[in-house]
């Protein structure tokens, strides 16, 4: 999938791959991988910048563990992340409406 396409709904992908829980911030690019069949693969340099976003504006929290002796930070919904989930898929819900029916129009209406 081209990374244009996914402009605008990066924020609604790591919310909805943290909904399941807590991941860490691999895990989380993993798990939208694997959601997607690999359709999905988002490099490291965009998925970290984004949760450090998300953390900031609270839609996340994270805290530190230590795992296998390596220091790792733990990434969890906030109440107003799982809100924000829900208006995520609300536009999407619209988004794909809107774009499913203008490419499925056979012709468009002339104009003069």
């Amino acid at each position: 999938m081209r990374a244009e396409a996914l402009k605008g709904h990066l924020d609604g992908l790591l919310l909805a791959a943290l909904e399941a829980g807590p991941l860490h911030g691999y895990a989380v690019k993993e798990a939208l991988r694997e959601i997607t069949d690999g359709r999905i693969d988002l490099p490291t340099g965009t998925v970290y910048p984004a949760l450090h976003r998300l953390e900031r504006a609270g839609l996340i929290s994270g805290s530190w563990s230590v795992v296998g002796g390596r220091r790792r930070r733990t990434y969890a919904l906030t109440a107003a992340g799982r809100t924000a989930l829900g208006g995520e898929r609300d536009s999407w819900q619209e988004f794909a409406s809107a774009v499913t029916a203008a490419l499925r129009a056979r012709s468009w209406p002339a104009t003069s």
